[in-house]
């Protein structure tokens, strides 16, 4: 992972386009820094007995559109400035989609490989405990990510319901089926990157079968997305990249065939770490942690952390890509953004390309409220049509600007909060 601090690099992206916007000084101001942020403590009863505390956070960068929107990520070395980085980015994200959220986001310093299943529900009715007064279907909806799952949503879910004193289903999103969860919200991210891809590739005049992909990561988001770009485009995934939790590195598993992200699913854990054995047996080639970015390759996809695209690792990308699709949050740094401009790839923006999942949270929340569950095939053919107006949205734009995706996209979003602000009365 980079050293960069998150946070200073989604500023330095918001600082850019306020720039290129001429945006009033008391707006940058307010859309610069979250507007409330939680800081607690949460004591846990552990199953030898002994009590342990965890740091928790919450933050709600702005809620000008809607009710705060984000996930909650359990990581040991979870930091409150990669939760304000994150919140602030899905802010951008849910007006990018134009679905009528704000931008939230909460962690606990933790690895949850360290935790029975016990200790992870009393961590997460913890959580709910400390901050269940300052969420709720029409204040803040949290949601699972990195370290989190759909039972423990089921769980916070249940502890609010409790506290509130009512069934409110609406308060969390990414919930398991049969537990208020939405089908399709497990496919929606890795999906919801392919739609864009596939609307990126029509826009280049390239026709994706055949293609090939990298991806990094083999969590959530990598394992749909090298399903989607395979099983609906046509292509090959060359390889996924994927930290190994064991020996605390990561690492390239590539196969000249392709992958098959099936079998891989197969014989990953719960944390997305592949069994190095059983891949090897399967013919697959382990390689350095970094070798997924210099493949030949026609597209990149980074699905997995921040900070991977770098000064340092972007000169080693093929002239073959072409486009570069970050399924991640921040997966670029504001050096490689500008190599990347310079060789002219094609970039889909991380909260353009990864919207999928915040728009089918929006859905889940939808359902929630009529007490009405729609198909698998009508949420992803909603999530489908979102995100493809999305990208033309954004495609649109940066010809009008003649400017880089990116900045098209905070365009885009920062002018949609900017003007919610501005009808509410904030500026």
């Amino acid at each position: 992972m980079s050293s960069i601090n998150p946070f200073e690099m989604a500023q330095r992206q918001f600082d850019e386009v306020a720039e290129q916007l001429g945006l009033d000084a008391g707006v940058r101001a307010i859309l610069r820094r979250p507007l409330r942020e939680f800081h607690f403590r949460i004591p846990v009863r552990m199953d030898d007995g002994a009590l342990r505390v965890f740091d928790g956070f919450r933050v709600q960068h702005n809620d000008a559109r809607g009710p705060s929107k984000g996930g909650i990520r359990w990581a040991a070395n979870e930091t409150i400035d990669t939760v304000r980085a994150l919140a602030t980015w899905m802010t951008w994200k849910c007006a990018v989609a134009d679905v009528p959220l704000g931008g939230g986001k909460g962690g606990i310093v933790v690895d949850p490989a360290t935790l029975s299943v016990t200790e992870k529900e009393r961590l997460c009715r913890g959580w709910v405990d400390q901050m269940w007064k300052n969420i709720g279907p029409r204040m803040d909806v949290p949601a699972p990510d990195v370290g989190t799952t759909p039972q423990m949503m089921g769980w916070m879910m249940d502890e609010y319901s409790k506290l509130h004193g009512e069934y409110t289903p609406g308060v969390i999103t990414g919930k398991p089926l049969g537990g208020g969860g939405s089908l399709g919200r497990t496919e929606a991210t890795g999906f919801g990157a392919i739609y864009t891809a596939r609307e990126a590739f029509k826009h280049l005049g390239i026709d994706p079968k055949g293609k090939k992909a990298s991806i990094h990561g083999f969590g959530n988001v990598a394992q749909y997305a090298s399903i989607g770009f395979i099983e609906m485009l046509g292509g090959i995934v060359v390889c996924v990249g994927c930290y190994d939790r064991h020996d605390k590195k990561a690492y390239t598993y590539s196969k000249s065939t392709g992958i098959d992200p099936h079998f891989l699913m197969s014989i990953t854990d719960q944390y997305g770490t592949i069994d190095k054995e059983k891949a090897k047996q399967a013919g697959y080639s382990i390689e350095d942690a970094n070798a997924w970015i210099a493949k030949e390759v026609d597209i990149l996809m980074p699905c997995a952390i921040e900070g991977v695209l770098t000064a340092e690792t972007v000169g080693t990308i093929k002239p073959s890509v072409k486009i570069i699709a970050e399924g991640a949050n921040g997966p670029t740094t504001p050096e490689a953004d500008a190599e990347i401009k310079k060789r002219g790839i094609f970039l889909i923006p991380d909260f353009l390309c990864n919207a999928g999942g915040v728009t089918c949270s929006y859905f889940e929340s939808v359902q929630n409220d009529m007490n009405f569950y729609w198909s698998k095939d009508e949420v992803l053919g909603k999530l489908d049509e979102k995100m493809s107006v999305a990208f033309k949205g954004v495609v649109a734009m940066a010809q009008t600007k003649r400017t880089y995706m990116r900045n098209a996209a905070y365009m885009v979003a920062i002018d949609r909060v900017a003007t919610a602000m501005r009808l509410r009365g904030w500026v």
